[in-house]
This record gives C-alpha cells, sequence and structure tokens, in this order.
C-alpha cells in the first residue's frame, strides 16, 4: 500500500553538542525533518517544519510535486512547536497525533483546528510506535517498504551522532528511557529517519 517515501525538509538543531556548542544557548532557529508518506490512496505528511506557510508549500512542490490539498492527513510525533509549526498550510487535511500528544495540543490553544487521536495503525499500513524519552508522550511510525522497515523517529532520536551515542537532548524528560528506546529501535529498523537530520541506515553495530 506504500509506494515511496520522501525527505521535505532535513532539519536542524538549534544547538549541537557534536558541533562543539554547548546546551545554554541558542545558536540558530530549530526546522525538525519533515517526512511524506504516500500511498495507493494517502498522502500523509509527518511533523510539518516550516511555520511561513509559503515556504512549507514551495518545500512540499520542489522536494515531492505535491499541492498541500494533496496531503490527507498530518501526524505529529510530539507537542514541541518545531514539529508542527507549518500545519497550518495543510487546512484541508487531517491532523492527527497519538492521544496523549492530541489531548496536549487540544488543550493548548495554539491550533486553529483540533487534533484527533489515532492509535495502532495509520491506514491499515503504518504502525504508531509509542517512543517516549525525548517527553513522556512521543510517538513515532514505522511501515515496511522494499523489503526495509522504516521508522519516522521524531525526537525519539535527533540526530545520527545522538543515536550512536544514545544521547537523549539537553531538553529531553528521561535520559535513560530515550537510550532505551533508541536500543529498542535498533532492533527494529532498517531505516531511520530523525528529527533533526537526514535519515540513515541502521547498521549491525549501530
Amino acid at each position: 500500500m506504500i509506494r515511496r517515501w520522501d525527505i521535505i525538509t532535513i532539519g536542524n538543531l538549534s544547538r549541537n553538542r557534536y558541533w562543539g556548542e554547548d546546551d545554554s544557548r541558542a545558536r540558530r532557529s530549530p526546522i525538525c525533518t519533515t517526512t511524506l508518506i504516500t500511498g495507493d490512496d494517502f498522502r500523509l505528511l509527518v511533523d510539518p517544519s516550516l511555520s511561513d506557510a509559503d515556504r512549507m508549500m514551495v518545500e512540499l512542490d520542489r522536494r515531492a510535486g505535491v499541492p498541500p490539498e494533496a496531503i490527507i492527513d498530518v501526524f505529529i510525533t510530539h507537542e514541541h512547536g518545531d514539529h508542527y509549526a507549518g500545519i497550518a498550510a495543510f487546512p484541508s487535511a487531517r491532523w492527527t497525533a497519538a492521544p496523549p500528544v492530541a489531548d496536549a495540543l487540544n488543550g493548548s490553544g495554539r491550533l486553529a483546528e483540533k487534533v484527533t487521536p489515532v492509535t495502532g495503525e495509520l491506514f491499515g499500513c503504518i504502525d504508531i510506535l509509542p517512543t517516549p524519552g525525548h517527553c513522556d508522550s512521543h510517538h513515532s511510525l514505522r511501515f515496511d517498504l522494499d523489503g526495509r522497515s522504516v521508522v519516522v523517529a521524531g525526537d525519539a532520536t535527533m540526530t545520527r551522532d545522538f543515536w550512536r551515542e544514545r544521547q537523549g537532548y539537553f531538553n529531553s524528560s528521561d535520559f535513560e528511557l530515550a537510550a532505551r528506546t533508541m536500543d529498542r529501535l535498533s532492533r527494529i529498523a532498517d531505516i531511520v529517519i530523525p528529527g533533526h537530520d537526514n535519515y540513515f541506515l541502521v547498521l549491525p553495530t549501530s
């Protein structure tokens, strides 16, 4: 049922210890990685990142040739603002998240529309996985394509460097739980799309 997936925006962190930056102050505005999953009868956008609606539309067209009205669902991995900054560009889509994320967003009053809580699977082929550590409510997505298991991890892992060292980010709620979540994902994923970096392959030692 899934035909392809595309990275729409490659994210970056506001501060990155692996670049020699300390955690005490932001060096740049954060952008999260946005992923488009395309099936036979759906297009699902994960974590729309760009608050400028025109930029979000340009990137969607540039990377996938898709207009915003073609997006059926938007999925939000967790309630941090950089992971839904561009959601207003998709008013015709259903906005979705795992129940604790939907509850947090709907209770915050930050969004013009309600977020629909979803569990189990999306479109019968995309697993919704609890991946706590960065925050308790965090959920990722997993699907199979071309014989590989792909995990759209969100901030369950920030970048490849954080993955390699099983490190949470400076604002993670539980560093030990974040490391255990990455260990668990390493056993089920062949490809990981992190929250603020390009995708990477999961090697036997990673």
